[in-house]
């Protein structure tokens, strides 16, 4: 962590690699196109200052990132500093040997800097892939968490459960450079979730798409005292915030580049969904204000929304998605540099105080 005092925050940018068009163009770029803008983007983020990047996990052809670990692994060998997490790792449907045994390689192909965020995922196309019932999905989740974390814990494991073989004496390589991995769960809003990272004493990722983010913050006492009941410490309590952000010099100028591609992510996400719906320029500009979630706007603006939710939740990670709807990578790179050099330089010095 670069943050030092009492009081100190991570803050990285993550990315779910999607493969929209450019509205203003028409022009969609490859998926070799986007996983290289993904590893110039992360090696930015790295020289910037920035703590975390991730990147998330879908098995659609809009999208390019179906193996986190991979690309994280080529990021790995173009940064130096900067923390690399999955954003999310769709636990359900991933056998977690395989899923700890490749973020335990990441870890030493960075020097001990890889993580796990593991969820639901957006989309359920993993489930039938992997030969999986969506029915399945609590205990499924249930069943790879309490094995990923004992995977987590011990060279040699001994396991039996419902929907995967048992193993006996087994032995789990490579092991990290670090003692563990750190483990997240991705919260969408559901107290089922919260209570759930709270009695597996692991951190939380809220995903905060838009709206108040007053909302969830029954989640996270839900959270915290649900991991204070089952035993675990509050410094392994660890709450994170995720969220859509774009950054310019001005808020008229962030609002007024940012609005074609807000609403082209969601008409091809609503459209992926089976829904019809397109976002107007009115419903957006109620979307970026000043009690709303979006992070849309001038850094004063961004620095002003960051620390309100600090202070309502007191969390100790901010990521923000800064490369949706098609944007001219450009864009996606003045985001990162404003994120990096102005907004999160005045976060923590606020934060310090």
């Amino acid at each position: 962590m670069t943050t030092t005092g009492k009081t100190s925050i991570e803050i990285g940018v993550y990315t779910l690699a999607d493969i929209g068009p450019n509205p203003l163009t028409g022009k969609t770029i490859t998926p070799k196109e986007r996983v290289t803008e993904i590893i110039q983007a992360a090696k930015l983020a790295d020289e910037a200052g920035l703590d975390i990047f991730g990147i998330g996990e879908h098995h659609r052809l809009d999208y390019a990132s179906s193996s986190p670990a991979v690309i994280l692994a080529a990021i790995a060998q173009a940064t130096n500093n900067i923390r690399l997490t999955s954003t999310t790792s769709v636990l359900s449907t991933l056998d977690p040997v395989r899923l700890f045994e490749d973020f335990a390689t990441l870890d030493l192909l960075s020097d001990g800097r890889a993580e796990i965020l593991a969820g639901r995922g957006a989309f359920i196309e993993s489930f039938p892939l992997f030969g999986f019932r969506t029915d399945d999905y609590d205990e499924l989740f249930e069943e790879h968490m309490n094995l990923l974390l004992q995977l987590n814990q011990n060279e040699t494991v001994t396991w039996s459960g419902k929907f995967r073989s048992s193993i006996q004496d087994a032995e789990i390589a490579p092991r990290p450079v670090q003692d563990e991995l750190p483990i997240w769960i991705g919260v969408g809003g559901s107290p089922e979730s919260a209570v759930r990272a709270g009695k597996f004493g692991v951190g939380m990722a809220m995903a905060i798409l838009g709206g108040n983010p007053n909302r969830f913050k029954p989640l996270v006492d839900l959270f915290r005292q649900t991991g204070k009941e089952a035993g675990h410490a509050p410094d392994m309590l660890k709450v994170g915030v995720t969220g859509h952000a774009y950054f310019a010099k001005t808020s008229e100028q962030a609002r007024d580049e940012f609005y074609p591609y807000y609403a082209n992510y969601w008409e091809y996400v609503n459209r992926q969904r089976g829904m019809g719906t397109r976002l107007s320029r009115d419903d957006f500009e109620q979307m970026v204000g000043p009690e709303s979630a979006l992070l849309v706007g001038s850094p004063d603006q961004i620095v002003e929304k960051i620390l309100k939710q600090h202070e309502l939740f007191g969390h100790q990670r901010f990521l923000a998605q800064v490369d949706i709807g098609g944007q001219p990578f450009e864009y996606v790179m003045n985001s990162i540099e404003l994120l990096a050099t102005e907004i999160a330089p005045r976060v923590r010095k606020e934060l310090q105080k």
